[in-house]
């Protein structure tokens, strides 16, 4: 997760109000926990929000010389909220009123009637908030401590916590952490790490149009759009932002998510399956990004058959990955670029079609670059991916003239730093390296060079004679060693000296453990 946070003794806000809440789990799974904890992460969020812009009301109807009972009567008007782009809380719904009953124990009510209240006055909201905090196996002592714990936040920007943008922070952080307890595919079904979301943006650059995600998750992609138009000096309405997402309770995380953002989304009425009920059926994107599940097996209906999404090929019935590629170009605008995670394996897999598609894309000019990703970036897999990126309009405007006909590959296996043993992060840096190899490359009066080891622009030849394998591993060559200018004779010497000493090392440390040992032995 990105490094912004404010430090609270040794650790970040986002850490202590994590290590909190867990504790508080209970006998809960995460998959049920995490949307108790989010859900009230957004109710407060709302609720300070509407706080926040009703004192601002107050004091401008004090310094109209108004009296305590009109600015009471005045400071309750809906449109002076709705029209700041501020989520009309009902007074019942405030987070005064849920703090107040944290000790009772009909607290799960408080904030089920809350939820209920908000949903109707916030149409977009609809059957999105997460309920039923008053079920019996939800413990209400735990679940009054986790509403002090989340009370201890504030999310405006005059708060001591920090920026206006710390809700986000602490809501992105809750989703990773939840995605690593997870198991099986779930993990990745909701949410995708921040460092792959992001290298996907910097490289696409989506500074105004419409962005469509047909996988979204809880909605990351657009949340990172939205930073990268906002940190551009662009505002977050410069993009239209159209997804779909299949599993019922991640497409209301998502709704969730992106409300509490401020980024209005068209995410289609319900949640559906992208392949045989696509809720944008006539959308033609300016970017898509997305991280669709890999290696689906069970995604073929037979209505699909002769789908017009076909175009290269009819995906195979046991792998969804070249449906998925498919559906991107389809809603594509004819000068549209997508960028997508894909499962390696669409790199050389020939069974089944799979090579014949993926020939087809090459051939047709489609297929601008691929990007070998490190191993370990996942929370749900260890398996390495790969990053694909197509485009529509590589030969139709100057900027990209002279790379028709091209693919540019990418290695960036070496890059990332281990968080853990299990997970790893790609730096701003690393991100910059790739994203920067990418840019001098597209613009055509750009210095770009062949760099041996990382990357490597490649013909169409090129690629035949690799039989249209796209593993950027048989592109880019070995990277150069560089020289040191010790002679080798001299590194020899050196060298062997160093393993001897370690061998002397080691045998000082055997003959240790095994006095130490013997001291145990006579201890007992």
């Amino acid at each position: 997760m990105a490094r912004v946070a404010r430090k609270m003794g040794t650790k970040t806000l986002e850490q202590k109000l994590w290590d909190a809440a867990d504790a508080l789990r209970g006998n809960q799974e995460p998959s049920e926990y995490k949307h108790v904890v989010l859900g009230l992460v957004f109710l407060k969020y709302i609720s300070d929000r509407f706080e926040g812009r009703r004192k601002e009301i107050e004091a401008e109807l004090a310094a109209d010389g108004l009296r305590p009972e009109q600015i009471g009567r005045l400071a309750e008007d809906r449109d002076e909220y709705t029209s700041n782009s501020v989520f009309w809380v009902p007074a019942a719904a405030r987070w005064g009123v849920i703090q107040r009953a944290a000790k009772q124990p009909e607290i799960g009510e408080f904030i089920d009637n809350a939820m209920d209240l908000i949903e109707r006055e916030n149409p977009k909201l609809r059957g999105v908030l997460p309920r039923n905090y008053g079920r019996e196996d939800l413990d209400k002592g735990r679940l009054g401590q986790l509403v002090d714990i989340i009370g201890s936040i504030g999310f405006t920007p005059s708060d001591d916590h920090g920026s206006d943008d710390v809700l986000g922070r602490v809501y992105e952080y809750f989703l990773g952490q939840f995605a690593g307890k997870e198991t099986g595919k779930e993990a990745g079904a909701f949410y995708t790490p921040r460092s792959v979301v992001k290298t996907l943006v910097e490289m696409l650059e989506p500074y105004r149009g419409r962005v469509y995600d047909p996988a979204c998750g809880s909605g990351g992609m657009f949340v990172q759009s939205a930073e990268f138009v906002k940190a551009h000096g662009g505002r977050r309405n410069d993009i239209s932002v159209y997804g779909q997402e299949f599993t019922a309770t991640t497409w209301k995380l998502a709704k969730m998510n992106l409300a509490l953002r401020g980024i209005d989304a068209d995410l289609g009425d319900r949640s559906a399956d992208s392949f045989t009920q696509d809720l944008h059926p006539d959308l033609r994107a300016d970017y898509v990004l997305a991280n669709p599940p890999f290696n689906v097996s069970d995604w073929w209906n037979a209505k699909l058959a002769d789908d017009p999404r076909w175009k290269y090929g009819t995906p195979p019935e046991g792998n969804a990955n070249f449906a998925w590629v498919q559906h991107f170009i389809y809603h594509l605008s004819p000068r549209g670029t997508a960028g997508f995670v894909l499962a390696n394996g669409s790199l050389s897999s020939k069974t089944n079609g799979e090579g014949e598609i993926r020939r087809r894309l090459v051939e047709a000019d489609l297929v601008d670059c691929i990007v070998a990703m490190p191993d370990k970036l996942f929370f749900n897999t260890g398996i390495p991916v790969s990053l694909w990126f197509v485009s529509r309009d590589r030969g139709g405007n100057a900027q990209h003239r002279a790379r028709k006909g091209e693919v540019l590959f990418i290695d960036a296996r070496k890059l990332g730093t281990l968080v853990n043993r299990r997970l790893r992060e790609l730096s701003d840096d690393d991100i910059q390296q790739i994203a920067g190899a990418y840019h001098t490359w597209r613009n055509w009066e750009g210095d770009y060079h062949d760099l041996a080891g990382f990357a490597k622009a490649a013909s169409l030849d090129e690629i035949n004679r690799h039989g249209f394998v796209l593993t950027p591993g048989r592109f880019v060559g070995t990277e150069v060693a560089e020289d040191d200018e010790e002679p080798v004779d001299d590194k020899i010497e050196r060298l062997t000296a160093e393993l001897f000493a370690e061998f002397e090392r080691g045998r000082e440390l055997e003959d240790e453990i095994r006095v130490r040992l013997k001291a145990l032995y006579r201890g007992r």
